[in-house]
């Protein structure tokens, strides 16, 4: 399958404009959205989130390829980029989108990665997601490597100026849930998480909590999120993208 990773939005042109691409290139390919709505010209944040949902140890299958399109310089010089970490390809601009996936892929071989050839004259300067990243991809699906590509280490994907885990909320889900850029493996002994100036108790579950209640937990794809029972939590502690997390040890408020 070729699963699409993009901050397009759910609307407008674009996501069809590219899956008409892999619709005539791979027809027997299913194309899945993985996420419409990675944060919007951001690909530092948007990493955190591609490493924790789209990766074959958050449960993508094997010879999947990702097209990652988070990509504010798109017509510059920035190179277009190929990864395989595990089984799984992923396509798209070298800008520190892939980063985690390699950080958190470095024990988890093979981790091999090409720099893409120089896009074709007949490439829009403005739309590499739809111009040269679908076809390298379609292409992928059919077992056909991209000519032209030159090898490179993965690690120079790597911003390693970026932190191992981040203390952001990094996405805003349609419930009001806000996901954090913490792995919850990483704090294994955090029972308590500091929003601004209240701090949140650790729960397993929803139900865990009374109607309204706040907390913090574990989500099915390992990343600490905050959310409120049967409420919103952006609402009611005032979060967005960005927003800055503090774990700690115990509650203390």
């Amino acid at each position: 399958m070729i699963l699409l990773a993009t901050d397009f939005g759910t609307s407008g042109l674009y996501t069809g404009q590219m899956r008409m691409v892999l619709a005539a290139r791979a027809p027997s390919v299913p194309v899945i959205e993985l996420f419409a709505d990675l944060p919007a010209f951001d690909p530092f944040r948007s990493s955190y989130l591609l490493s924790a949902y789209g990766t074959p140890w958050s449960g993508v299958p094997g010879d999947a390829v990702v097209i990652g399109v988070v990509d504010p310089g798109v017509g510059s010089a920035r190179a277009g980029v190929l990864l395989r970490a595990g089984s799984v390809w992923y396509v798209g601009p070298d800008n520190g989108l892939f980063s985690m996936i390699v950080r958190h892929g470095r024990d988890r071989r093979p981790l091999e990665a090409w720099q893409l050839p120089q896009a074709p004259g007949t490439a829009s300067a403005t739309f590499h997601g739809r111009d040269v990243f679908a076809p390298v991809a379609a292409g992928l699906a059919a077992g056909q490597m991209p000519e032209g590509c030159s090898p490179i280490d993965p690690i120079t994907l790597d911003r390693e100026d970026w932190p191992e885990d981040l203390p952001e909320i990094v996405r805003i889900d349609p419930y009001g849930n806000a996901i954090t850029g913490l792995r919850a493996a990483s704090f294994p002994g955090v029972n308590a998480l500091r929003v601004g100036p209240r701090t949140l108790a650790r729960a397993r579950t929803f139900s865990d909590v009374p109607e309204g209640a706040g907390f913090f937990y574990a989500n099915a794809n390992g990343l600490l999120e905050i959310a409120v029972n049967r409420g919103r939590a952006d609402e009611t502690f005032g979060l967005r993208a960005g927003s800055p997390v503090t774990p700690e040890l115990s509650p203390t408020t």
